[in-house]
């Protein structure tokens, strides 16, 4: 199973689990769920986000 797929159950788990009942829960779980969605993106190597969190691109300092 790749780690996108992970990742997505990952997080609609931890919503689930995090947030149960009425259209709050609904919208709970899909927020965590992309968000772990986006994790494992990162971990597969299919997204790099170094261009909005300041990684190696900078002029060395």
């Amino acid at each position: 199973m790749s780690p996108t797929i992970v990742g997505l159950f990952t997080g609609l788990l931890l919503g689930l689990a995090w947030v149960i009942g009425g259209f709050d829960a609904f919208v709970g779980t899909a927020v965590l769920g992309l968000i772990g969605w986006v994790v494992g993106k990162v971990v597969a190597g299919q997204l790099d986000l170094t261009r909005y969190l300041g990684g190696s691109g900078r002029d060395g300092r």
